[in-house]
């Protein structure tokens, strides 16, 4: 039974073929064999009856014709005798009379003793009735009785009309019998077309119940899941063909993969893939849902925004696999201090932000204040030590802070904001009237509004050196902005303007500052390019980012000159037409770098599918290069690979003489960091110019 089982799972559909044809091959020979046997029976029962019939008829009717003659019963046995002698091979003619005959007219010799020893033939005697025998299977015998008619009575006398007066006893050969045409033509078609239905029914059967329903089967669970949109079905029931078989398992891992892609998908989209925290597009959804069940129920909640102090060393100083660790770490320490209904999240970077449903100011504070007692008081154990950390809070409240999710949103960032200014490491709700006029001014944007109208942005300027010779052969500009005597960065307000919609407008006017710059160069040192560092919102404006040679040519300026700043975070969101404006713009001699190359995953990728010709190293891999051995190979290898593919590298962060000395041996082109100089409003460059980049 067990082999029996192995061998069924061993069926494969060409297999099956081949068994079909074998079985309807056997079948159809069976029962042609079957067939042809019952139509030999038909013709041995039916048609040798019907030619015995026949034949003892014609000796009726010939020794009827010699009676009428008056012949004697010596006469009447010499005409048997010649028929027997004339009838061909295996056929016998025996005739025997009835007792009316024998009666009236004496018996013939040896003839009672024969009827009085043959049952069959006393019975066709007495009954009248014919009888049908088969002494072997080459022969029939056929007994054919002779009624009396009128006619007979005129010499029977002393018989009645239809009394048996005798039986004409024949043998006939089976092999002697005469088939007619038709009927061996209708039967052969006849019998054909059975074989040939019964075959197809077979092979309907088989193949139906084999291939077809479990073919249907799979159609039916696709067709399911499609509809209902629900991964769960699958094929059920064993299938006894190996590739139907094998189908129908492949089908359910496959399902049982995409579910559980699916599945991670749906985390990833939600959640933070390195703290398992919600992310901030789902952060929104729920401050959306909370805003509408306080609005509904008239209750209030807060929200906590939480921004680590000075983190960006902890990245610099262990590397970022370190920073990551305490990310972690410290998502549940702070987690572990909330409710049950609480919802954290992670911002981006090292922003986190909690709502606590149906929570009053004064709740919320606390709540704040317990987080950055918690967070202050906690060394975290990483590979490199402990390592403490501290943090700014900001707490709003609905509806006192606003009343929209994004009224909301910036008062958080507003807030925060003031912490920051005010020292870092503190809780900080908006309570004051003037954070309120803070707020109100960043929720209208007033704060870069004002900066572009006044015409307080401002490009500075960073000089990139070439590391063999020390000479200033580009710049960098980057964006700052003037209030009053202070001098904000790129860093602190760049997102705000990015969330606001506003980064382009900002970098086309650094952009457009810049350029002019550039065109006062141009005479004394015509080689000497810009690197400009443009947000995801400008580099996904193509038609801004077309004009950028006309912008160039209107002021003197060759392409040459240019260089665009590229990160993940332009390219990964619209990869085909980041390289669709990348290639059209080279074709026009604008260069390209790639910024912050080492820091994310997909850098390397880039260099395979745009067409760059410089590639900044990651400042974090180049600041430790002295005392870090590993930065020093990372740094070394990310110069390699450029090198393999034509390109020249830039260096961030270089702070320090043994950090340049270091670049110069491994061969790094080019350098940028406070070592060579800090940004600055002015350009600042020798007499003659130096080496062209």
């Amino acid at each position: 039974m067990k082999q029996f089982a192995n061998l069924i799972k061993q069926i494969t559909l060409g297999k099956l073929l081949v068994a079909l044809s074998a079985v309807s091959l056997i079948f159809a020979f069976v029962l042609v064999f079957v067939l042809s046997g019952y139509v030999r029976e038909r013709a041995v029962h039916d048609l040798a009856r019907e030619d015995a019939r026949q034949a003892s008829g014609l000796v009726f009717q010939s020794l009827y014709s010699a009676m009428r003659k008056g012949w004697n019963k010596e006469e009447i046995k010499d005409v048997i005798d010649r028929l027997n002698s004339a009838m061909p091979e295996g056929l016998a003619v025996r005739v025997y009379r009835g007792a009316a005959v024998e009666k009236q007219f004496g018996e013939m010799a040896g003839e009672h003793e024969r009827i009085t020893q043959d049952a069959a033939l006393q019975a066709a005697l007495q009954d009248g009735q014919d009888v049908t025998l088969f002494p072997s299977s080459g022969s029939i015998r056929y007994l054919y009785p002779v009624r009396a008619t009128k006619e007979c009575l005129t010499c029977h006398t002393q018989s009645y009309e239809g009394a048996v007066h005798g039986v004409i006893d024949i043998t006939y050969p089976v092999h002697k019998i005469k088939v007619s045409l038709d009927y061996v033509l209708n039967s052969i078609v006849g019998y054909t077309f059975l074989v040939l239905g019964l075959v197809f029914i077979a092979l309907y059967v088989k193949l139906r119940y084999l291939v077809a329903i479990p073919i249907s089967d799979l159609v039916n669970v696709i067709q399911r899941i499609t509809q209902d949109m629900n991964l769960s079905h699958r094929v059920e029931g064993g299938q006894w063909i190996v590739e139907l078989r094998r189908l129908s398992e492949y089908f359910n891992r496959l399902m049982s993969t995409v579910e559980d892609y699916n599945y991670r998908l749906q985390e990833l989209s939600v959640r933070d893939p390195l703290t398992s925290l919600y992310n901030r597009r789902k952060f929104e959804e729920f401050l959306d849902y909370e805003i509408i069940r306080a609005e509904r129920h008239g209750h209030s909640f807060s929200i906590i925004m939480a921004d680590l102090d000075d983190f960006k060393f902890i990245n610099d100083t262990y590397g970022h696999p370190v920073g990551d660790m305490a990310l972690k770490k410290l998502a549940l320490l702070l987690e572990a201090c909330l409710r049950k209904g609480d919802v954290m999240a992670r911002l981006g970077g090292d922003e986190f932000a909690v709502i606590l449903p149906e929570t009053p100011m004064e709740s919320g504070l606390q709540v704040a204040h317990k987080l950055h007692h918690t967070l202050g008081n906690s060394n975290l154990e990483l590979p490199v030590g402990k390592v403490s950390m501290a943090g700014s809070f900001s707490v709003v409240n609905y509806p006192l802070d606003g009343k929209t999710k994004a009224e909301l949103l910036t008062a958080m960032d507003v807030v925060l904001y003031k912490a920051k200014s005010r020292g870092k490491n503190q809780v900080l709700g908006a309570g004051s009237s003037e954070e309120n006029s803070e707020m109100s001014i960043f929720r209208q944007a007033d704060f870069l509004r004002r900066a572009l109208s006044e015409d307080r942005v401002e490009a500075f300027f960073q000089p990139i050196v070439d590391v063999y010779s020390g000479e200033v052969v580009a710049f960098e500009s980057l964006a700052r902005i003037r209030e009053g005597d202070v001098w904000f960065s790129a860093g602190q307000f760049i997102e705000t303007a990015e969330s606001l919609g506003m980064s382009k407008e900002l970098d086309v006017r650094v952009f457009e500052k810049a350029l002019d710059r550039l065109a006062l160069l141009k005479e004394t040192h015509p080689q000497a390019k810009m690197f400009f560092n443009l947000s995801a919102r400008t580099f996904n404006n193509v038609a801004w980012m077309r004009s950028i040679p006309q912008l160039a040519a209107d002021r003197g300026i060759a392409c040459d000159n240019l260089v665009l700043e590229i990160t993940e975070r332009e390219a990964l969101p619209n990869m085909t037409q980041v390289k669709e404006v990348i290639d059209e713009l080279c074709k026009q001699r604008v260069a390209f770098a790639l910024d912050d190359f080492g820091s994310g995953f997909s850098s390397f990728l880039y260099l395979k599918y745009l067409s760059v010709d410089y590639v900044k190293i990651e400042g974090s891999f180049v600041r430790q290069i002295a005392r870090d051995e590993r930065d020093r190979v990372m740094v070394h290898h990310i110069h390699m690979v450029a090198k393999a593919f034509g390109l020249k590298t830039v260096a961030e962060f270089v702070e320090d003489e043994e950090t340049a000395a270091i670049l110069g041996t491994m061969g790094v082109d080019f350098a940028q960091g406070y070592h060579y100089g800090k940004p600055m409003q002015q350009i600042s460059l020798p007499a003659q110019p130096g080496v062209t980049v």
